[in-house]
């Protein structure tokens, strides 16, 4: 999915589309050179354009008042002993404070007392310097230095403890493999390959077997996307005064890495970092450009900021040299690809080259889309050719005029530099729509204080992954993709120390921290395609619905095995809607008869599409209306029984759970998705009452449905299994908890590797229960 500028800023495009003469858009459709289309833009492009974006865009300044409204509710949190949600309070006051200003300080030193009592003792001792260097009232110093005294005594009492024991993680772990130092680029049991029907892809020169790395990539770019919910607190979901928590709370903004403490940009309220070296890379790489622009960014959207940094960060040098060999040349290849140009198919890894001749498909968007990509980014070029200076890595170290003054022809040429890389971030903003690839994390959800670990991915940011471009899709992939942000702190604390963040700086430096590895997630013989997916699964979706996707955005009619064996079977004269209304076609075959529980087919005929039972002996005919009435019905009751969990009250969330299982039991399957959602919350109400028999019970039984829809071999039945070994452990059943571990093991080993939290969390409950 493209992440594109906000709806406001669609609209007012659209609607300037609109007022065009039919020879303006006739001209700009015929434009085939993103050089031209950028010079037609810039030329449409007004004043009002300019106003229009400010007018929309939320400031993003420093505020002593919001800053005094965060610490306010830190407070409160704090007082109902919910420390992290107040650290996280605190930190929004410290990224709102102007620099050096009492605000500033107060907000440090309220943010110290809750690392305290979360036993982030170095952080707290670093937030109490801070508070007193922004000016510190004196009348409360003797406050900071007890807490300082006592952050001392727990760190030097720490000290000790680790002298005379060792680290307990370092202690057997068997069954933990060692995959070595993490090295980039392609493994050498596949290479690049080139055709005229794929265009550039990977396959197996040697045999790769299940769970094997095939690459290690880091992204050319990233941009970390505002508004992905974070939940926490000890209450479960909040309103955002409360404590809901977004990614750009939670995370550094440069390497991702989660921080309570942040480092705030000194320049705007929201931009901020795990460490002083993480800003100050961010500042000389693209902050320092980006940071006047303020919220406006925001408004125009992920996919244009990205296209911003990936010219900032390749320089004018760097874009004149890949100008110049061939010009904007776009290869008009229909191809199930979205990799670089056939001509430089040699170009791959982390160089600008490689990003450069990506395919843009300037041909292929729609001339509506195309006109709000060029208009946002002639936009984009106005406002920062009135920001000041180009950026460092366009200056290339020319001396000014006398007393630092630009002369006119030095204006001129700067002038020219900017034409160039607003031509560039346009060429970007085109290819990202084939090329972006969402950075998912796995991301704890719930309430903070559950005993069960509860989960789910989230994009956290979008990437351009140069090697990973390499890739074709398939709807049944035979690799997994698993993202890291490097270098990790306590994962019980979600803080990052100063020490930890500087002593990663320089590998942050130049990778970010962020790197993906794709594994194989099955047997790959020689000469097989190495393949990943793009989005559209057949786990997830059906056929037409897969391909209708993917030829909107990638521009190729899948026709990968997953496609080629479901085509048949969906064809037919049913819609969408009509699918839907089963529970999606992938689950039709979990659907019951209510008249003597035999299997659902999908039937027509003269009272329109419906479903028979297969057995012949009853013929049962139940309409698609009446499916998707009961369907319906189950899922609300379940959404309730979430709500009721949320606001902790667990059992009358089980009371109804049973009512709706009961009531699910007469139409659905145990394999179908809902069943599984039914027993994973019925689980998860147990749990959170401390009956861990009942609440296993039920999650064996979602691990049929997950295994069902996903695959026997699949991460979704690992993370299921996961969450099974953590009741069995909690509820004491030693044998039924060692008898899961394995499987567990495998599957996570498969997908995400042997370095993953999960394992390293699995192998301590194994060894706790052997002793």
């Amino acid at each position: 999915m493209m992440d594109l500028p906000c709806v406001q800023w669609q609209d007012h495009v659209a609607q300037k589309w609109t007022a065009l003469d039919p020879d303006q858009k006739e001209h700009f459709t015929s434009l085939l050179e993103i050089d031209d289309v950028f010079k037609y833009t810039l030329t449409l492009t007004t004043q009002d354009d300019l106003d229009f974006v400010q007018s929309i865009s939320a400031g993003v300044q420093k505020d002593t008042q919001q800053a005094a409204k965060c610490r306010e509710r830190g407070n409160s949190s704090f007082k109902i002993r919910d420390y992290t949600a107040a650290a996280l309070h605190y930190s929004q006051g410290v990224c709102f404070a102007p620099l050096s200003s009492e605000q500033l300080s107060l907000c440090y030193a309220n943010r110290s007392a809750a690392l305290y009592h979360l036993q982030h003792y170095q952080a707290s001792l670093d937030d109490i310097d801070k508070a007193l260097k922004n000016g510190y009232p004196s009348h409360l110093l003797h406050k900071l230095e007890d807490r300082r005294s006592q952050c001392l005594k727990h760190l030097s009492a720490d000290q000790n403890a680790r002298e005379d024991h060792h680290n307990p993680a370092s202690k057997n772990q068997k069954g933990l493999q060692n995959e070595g130092p993490l090295t980039f680029g392609i493994c050498p049991q596949a290479a690049a390959s080139f055709s005229l029907e794929k265009g550039r892809h990977l396959v197996a020169t040697e045999g790769v077997a299940a769970g094997e790395v095939i690459l290690n990539d880091r992204p050319y770019s990233f941009v970390l996307i505002p508004g992905m919910e974070e939940v926490t607190g000890m209450g479960g979901r909040q309103n955002t005064e409360r404590g809901v928590f977004r990614v750009e709370h939670r995370r550094c903004h440069r390497c991702l890495i989660e921080t309570l403490c942040p480092v705030p940009c000194e320049g705007c309220s929201y931009s901020r970092y795990c460490s002083t070296s993480c800003q100050r890379d961010a500042w000389e790489e693209h902050h320092r450009w980006e940071c006047p622009l303020g919220a406006d960014l925001m408004v125009m959207g992920v996919m244009s900021q990205l296209a911003l940094r990936v010219t900032l960060k390749a320089g004018l040098k760097n874009i004149r040299m890949a100008r110049d060999p061939i010009r904007d040349k776009n290869t008009k290849l229909d191809r199930q690809s979205s990799d670089s140009d056939p001509c430089h198919s040699s170009h791959y890894g982390d160089s600008y080259l490689s990003v450069f001749h990506l395919l843009h498909h300037l041909n292929r968007h729609s001339p509506a889309l195309r006109f709000l990509c060029a208009v946002t980014v002639a936009t984009l070029y106005l406002k920062l050719s009135k920001a000041g200076p180009t950026p460092l890595p366009w200056d290339l170290g020319r001396p000014s005029g006398a007393n630092g003054q630009s002369t006119e022809e030095e204006g001129a040429d700067r002038s020219s530099e900017l034409w160039l890389l607003g031509s560039a971030v346009l060429r970007h903003f085109l290819q990202l729509r084939c090329n972006a690839q969402a950075i998912i994390m796995l991301q704890d959800i719930g309430a903070a204080n559950s005993p069960v670990q509860s989960s789910k991915e989230i994009r956290i940011a979008t990437a351009l992954f140069p090697t990973l471009s390499l890739l074709n899709h398939s709807c049944c992939p035979n690799t997994s993709l698993a993202f890291s942000t490097g270098a990790s702190a306590d994962p019980s604390s979600s803080v990052v120390s100063a020490e930890l963040s500087e002593s990663v700086a320089e590998d942050r430096s130049t990778a970010c921290g962020v790197t993906v590895t794709v594994r194989a997630a099955k047997v790959i013989t020689p000469g097989q395609e190495i393949l990943h997916c793009y989005g559209p699964h057949r786990s997830r979706m059906a056929t037409q619905e897969r391909q209708r996707l993917l030829r909107e955005q990638y521009y190729f009619l899948c026709q990968c095995e997953a496609c080629s064996l479901q085509q048949e079977e969906e064809e037919g004269t049913e819609g969408r809607q009509e699918r839907t209304a089963a529970g999606g076609s992938l689950h039709e075959s979990s659907l019951l008869c209510s008249k003597c529980k035999g299997s659902l087919i999908k039937s027509s005929g003269g009272r329109g599409i419906g479903f028979t039972c297969s057995q012949s002996s009853c013929g049962h005919r139940t309409s698609s209306s009446e499916v998707s009435n009961r369907l319906q019905e189950i899922r609300v009751d379940l959404e309730k029984a979430v709500e009721l969990m949320e606001r902790e009250r667990p059992d009358e969330a089980l009371r109804l759970l049973r009512k709706t299982q009961c009531q699910s039991g007469l139409i659905l399957a145990e394999t179908h998705p809902l069943q599984g959602e039914l027993a994973d919350a019925t689980a998860r109400a147990y749990a959170t009452m401390g009956d861990w028999k009942n609440a296993a019970s039920h999650l064996e039984r979602s691990t049929v449905a997950i295994g069902s829809q996903y695959g026997e071999d699949s991460i979704e039945l690992g993370h299921q299994l996961f969450k099974l070994a953590q009741l069995h452990f909690n509820g004491g059943a030693r044998g039924p908890a060692l008898s899961v571990i394995p499987k567990v093991r495998r599957l996570l080993c498969l997908h995400c590797g042997p370095r993953s939290h999960e394992l390293q969390e699995l192998q301590a409950m194994e060894n706790c229960l052997r002793g």
